[in-house]
């Protein structure tokens, strides 16, 4: 009767019901399988191109990320969805740098172009947490960074500390923004004394530093806007394990599917 209903002849219902399926079936449900593990692993953090790093590494192959971007909608696997907001700060410089960066995101080698940024967290009924850190243009690692509770000098001047003891002979240009941390006669003093070169974004061009940007968005929507934090103690620790996750695990295309840690030792 329902195969009258379905207008499906006989013949051709008991030939599906007793077919085999394919060698290609069984792989796409090896992959989905596979795909539901990273998903549930990375917490819904990754698209098909991300998706598609991982599942290459996985079964050693190189897939279609059409099949990849497919199989995730039949599974019903979607990403987090990113959420943006632009920030924008009024100070009154005592040091100003010309922009010498000049968008220019690509290095040869490590510690040849870092760019830094501040940014800043929410947590509890209505308390604040600030996040300094540097970014090195070659991988798109983070070499350094220090949250703390104030958004002052000393959060910027000790990341630029626990970057600098890391460099051997080597004289980075360093890219910021115009915050008053960073037009400090003291922040001057400390990369004139190291040797760096400063470089500066245009007043109210964020996209000069444009990899700083996009790093602090990356960092909210797979981690920060995931979760409600109360406690200092809760926001430092996933703040630690994402970069963590960022520098060793996290896979990049740019970065020929290696993670930035990866990419990084190969240079070495």
């Amino acid at each position: 009767m329902l195969c009258d209903i379905a207008g499906v002849a006989r013949a051709a219902y008991y030939k599906w019901l007793n077919r085999k399926p394919s060698l290609r079936e069984l792989e796409n449900e090896e992959i989905i399988k596979e795909m539901k593990a990273i998903h549930k692993n990375v917490k819904g953090i990754y698209g098909y191109r991300r998706m598609l790093i991982n599942i290459n590494r996985k079964f050693g192959k190189s897939f279609n990320h059409k099949r990849i971007y497919r199989l995730m909608r039949m599974a019903g696997i979607q990403s987090v969805i990113r959420r943006k907001k632009t920030r924008y700060r009024r100070s009154k410089p005592q040091h100003v740098a010309e922009n010498i960066l000049n968008r220019e995101f690509t290095a040869e080698k490590p510690n040849e172009k870092w760019v830094t940024d501040v940014t800043e967290f929410k947590y509890g009924p209505s308390k604040k947490a600030y996040l300094s850190a540097i970014l090195d243009l070659y991988d798109g690692s983070i070499i350094s960074y220090v949250l703390g509770n104030s958004n002052n000098n000393k959060l910027v001047f000790e990341t630029l500390d626990k970057a600098l003891i890391q460099l051997d002979d080597e004289y980075p240009l360093i890219h910021s923004d115009r915050g008053f941390q960073y037009t400090s006669h003291g922040f001057k003093r400390r990369i004139d004394k190291a040797g760096l070169t400063h470089s500066m974004s245009r007043v109210g061009r964020c996209i000069d530093n444009g990899p700083m940007e996009s790093f602090w968005g990356t960092l909210k929507s797979e981690k920060y806007y995931l979760h409600k934090y109360e406690t200092f103690e809760e926001l430092s620790k996933d703040i630690d394990h994402y970069i963590y996750f960022y520098n060793n695990e996290r896979f990049q295309e740019k970065l020929n599917g290696l993670s930035p840690v990866e990419y990084r030792s190969k240079a070495a």
